[in-house]
C-alpha cells in the first residue's frame, strides 16, 4: 500500500501495473546487452531497460520475485556502503519524521523554525523541506544536519531498508545486473577529483568482491548533468573501464547517444493508460540525446 507520508512513492501495486504495461508494450532487455546492440544497430524497435537505484532491501524482497514471474531483466545500481544496515541520509529524514512521537520538533538549530507534526498533513509538508534543505550540503555537514533532526525527533537510524550483501548476491545469482552508485551516494559535483574517484571506483570494488563478477555500468548519484555531475566524473567513469553511465536526463537513447550519460526517466503514473501516455511522451518529446 502508499506511505501515507509519501504517497507518490512506488509501491507494489503500482509496480505491478508498470510492469504489465512495459511487458505489453516494450521489448525489455538487460541493459547492458541493448547498449551493446544499440551500438551494432541491431536494437529492436520499442526497446525499454528497466533500473532500481540505492540498493533498497525491497529490489530483493518484492521487486525480484515479480520481475523473474515476468521474465524481465533489471539493473540495480547499489550505493556499497549501506549494505548490511546501512540507511542513507534521505531515509533518515524521512523515517525521523515518520516516526517521532513528538507533537512538534524544533528545528531552529538547523536553520529552520519550530514546526508542527502532530498530523500526516504537517510531516508531508516536513519531509521536502528538510531533504532539500540537507541533499547539497558537504557530507559532513550533512551528516550533521540529519543527526540533529534525529535528536529533535528523539528516534534513531532506521533499519533493514537497504540491501544485504546476501540479498546482493541474489539479485545477481537471479538474473539482474548489478551497477556501480559510488560508495556513500555524494553528490560528486560537490567532491574533489580525487575522492570523486575514489568513491567511484571503491564502490564498484566492493560490490564485485561481494557478488563475484564485474560491475560494468554505473549511475550519478541523484543524476543530473552539470549539477550532481559535470564532465571530468564522466571521463572518470570512462577511465575506470565501465562500459556505460546512466543519468537522471529525461530522455531516450538516440542514434548519437553518449553511453556514459545515457537518460531514463521516473514515470510515477498511477492508471495504466496515463503511465503508457507518459512512456510515449517522453520518446517523442525528449528527443536529444546527451552529448
Amino acid at each position: 500500500m502508499p506511505d501515507p507520508l509519501i504517497p507518490d512513492e512506488m509501491h507494489l501495486d503500482l509496480f505491478r501495473m508498470h510492469l504489465e504495461v512495459i511487458g505489453s508494450n516494450f521489448n525489455v532487455l538487460p541493459l547492458l546487452e541493448a547498449i551493446e546492440r544499440h551500438r551494432t544497430a541491431s536494437l529492436p524497435p520499442r526497446t525499454a531497460c528497466i533500473t532500481f537505484d540505492d540498493g533498497y532491501a525491497d529490489n530483493a524482497e518484492i521487486a525480484l520475485p515479480e520481475l523473474q514471474k515476468r521474465d524481465m531483466p533489471a539493473t540495480i545500481f547499489v550505493a556499497s556502503d549501506f549494505l548490511d544496515g546501512g540507511s542513507m541520509w534521505n531515509d533518515r529524514i524521512i523515517d525521523a519524521v515518520r516516526t517521532t512521537r513528538e507533537e512538534s520538533l524544533d528545528l531552529s538549530g538547523l536553520g529552520l523554525q519550530v514546526h508542527p507534526v502532530n498530523n500526516v498533513e504537517s510531516r508531508q509538508e516536513l519531509v521536502p523541506l528538510l531533504i532539500d534543505r540537507a541533499k547539497y550540503l558537504p557530507p559532513p555537514e550533512r551528516h550533521e544536519f540529519v543527526s540533529g533532526l534525529q535528536e529533535q525527533a528523539a528516534v534513531s537510524n532506521p533499519r533493514n531498508m537497504m540491501l544485504t550483501s546476501e540479498q546482493l548476491r541474489m539479485l545477481s545469482d537471479g538474473g539482474m545486473a548489478i551497477g556501480g552508485h559510488t560508495s556513500s551516494h555524494p553528490i560528486l559535483g560537490k567532491l574533489s577529483a580525487n575522492d570523486a574517484e575514489t568513491e567511484i571506483g571503491g564502490g564498484r570494488d566492493r560490490l564485485e568482491e561481494i557478488i563475484g563478477a564485474p560491475v560494468r555500468l554505473f549511475a550519478y548519484p541523484n543524476g543530473k548533468p552539470g549539477d550532481d555531475y559535470r564532465s571530468e566524473h564522466v571521463d572518470i567513469v570512462r577511465r575506470l573501464g565501465f562500459s556505460a553511465a546512466v543519468s537522471t536526463s529525461w530522455g531516450v537513447a538516440r542514434r548519437d547517444a553518449d553511453y556514459y550519460q545515457i537518460p531514463r526517466f521516473t514515470p510515477w503514473d498511477t492508471t495504466p493508460l496515463r503511465f503508457a501516455l507518459r512512456v510515449c511522451h517522453n520518446a517523442i518529446v525528449n528527443r536529444t540525446s546527451l552529448a
